[in-house]
């Protein structure tokens, strides 16, 4: 990728606001926010990432949305985007702001980037397919047979595996009998059903399914670094499960990286590092208590842990390329941190054992039934996130550094 394009790209699309103020304003305040304002509580500025009628959405925070420049196309941002009961998926160009849609089909699932091959992987009810962002070609991989109730959610770090979860036909009634969170998390849990991790094949279609436990194995995400590493997580109450766990495809032996250590412990919404080393999560010792974001080196199990407040405590994290900096989504009162002050959109630099925290986006008008999902851009010089402050689901980008 060529940061200095990248970069400009960013500025390329605020051209109309070049010779203009920039209106200072409480974010989500009027609706509709203009294309571009600073923030009146943070002094940061944002803009409008897509322009798109209709329901825009980042990717979910640990799945990559980005494709790098190469010599045919600019660098490259995926999301959702719905209406009239469709969902597809979209690129927006990050140099000119060009947006694009990629599939189109009546509803799918699945938001999988391929960022080697310039690929979308995705599903629609029982057909697995892909489809390049740059030409269109699209093809069919793999039909779940009617026995076989199975999910895609990633891919490997060298696109020849697609990676997921099947269910079974029990745990699948009890989510249609019981569609909201609160009344399904435990009736799924305490049920013990079986679930399987499988891969297949994007070459040839064949189907392996490698490992099975009777556990709600979810959260299924391959390693950015080794193609056959595949991290899942046992899904429940967090405080009564051993959540975290990676695996190797080729050969079936789950591995755990965090045990959990006293009575209400939790670690969870865990995701690799760019680069593949480490695994971070959120860990709360015990449970609403002691807040941390937390990482574990894959190879040699040496540990990060750095503190925070409860307000500054956050639904998801990430981290930038280099793992220098992190952000955070926030969270309202009525999540486990039970912040009276934690809706923010939140940038944390490392100061020891604990992370300095700086707010960049007031998000009080933000219903945090939609989950923010923060991504560092390319360049690590904006937040990219998710919010309804307009009344309408659309996608955002702070800019980290403040003008003078």
């Amino acid at each position: 990728m060529k940061i200095p394009m990248l970069l400009a790209g960013f500025f390329l699309v605020l051209q109309s606001c070049v010779h203009e103020e920039i209106p200072v304003l409480e974010t989500g305040s009027v609706q509709p926010m203009p294309e571009v304002w600073i923030d009146k509580d943070t002094g940061h500025k944002i803009k409008h990432m897509v322009k798109r009628e209709g329901d825009n959405r980042s990717f979910y925070f640990h799945n990559n949305p980005f494709l790098s420049e190469n010599k045919d196309a600019h660098p490259q941002m995926i999301f959702t985007g719905s209406n009239e009961r469709k969902r597809n998926l979209f690129s927006v160009d990050l140099l000119n702001g060009e947006v694009k849609q990629i599939t189109n089909k009546n509803r799918l699932s699945g938001e999988i980037v391929g960022r080697k091959k310039r690929n979308v992987y995705y599903q629609c009810s029982d057909s697995v397919f892909m489809t390049n962002v740059e030409t269109l070609e699209t093809r069919l991989i793999y039909v779940f047979p009617d026995s076989v109730k199975g999910s895609i959610t990633s891919v490997n770090a060298d696109e020849t595996l697609l990676g997921g979860a099947i269910s079974s036909n029990q745990e699948r009634e009890l989510f249609r009998k019981n569609p909201e969170k609160r009344d399904y998390f435990n009736l799924i849990y305490e049920a013990r059903l079986e679930r399987s991790l499988f891969t297949i094949s994007i070459n040839d279609g064949t189907l392996n399914r490698f490992y099975s436990e009777k556990a709600w194995l979810n959260h299924v995400q391959f390693s950015p670094l080794d193609p056959n590493l595949l991290m899942y997580c046992h899904e429940g109450p967090w405080h009564k499960v051993n959540r975290i766990w990676t695996i190797d495809v080729t050969k079936g032996e789950p591995k755990l990286m965090h045990q959990r250590t006293v009575e209400r412990e939790i670690a969870g919404h865990e995701f690799f590092s760019p680069d593949g080393k480490r695994v971070w999560f959120d860990l709360q010792i015990p449970r609403s208590e002691t807040f941390y974001l937390s990482s574990i080196n894959i190879k040699t199990d040496e540990v990060l842990r750095y503190g925070l407040t409860r307000n500054e405590w956050s639904i998801h994290f990430n981290t930038n390329s280099d793992q220098t900096q992190f952000a955070g989504d926030g969270g309202d009162s009525g999540q486990v941190a039970k912040a009276k002050d934690g809706r923010w959109i939140y940038l944390f630099n490392p100061d020891g054992d604990s992370l300095r925290s700086e707010k960049l986006v007031n998000m009080k008008h933000h219903d945090y039934d939609l989950e923010p999902n923060v991504h560092f851009s390319p360049d690590d010089k904006w937040i990219i996130f998710r919010a309804n402050f307009e009344g309408f689901t659309d996608i955002y980008a702070v800019e980290i550094k403040k003008k003078k």
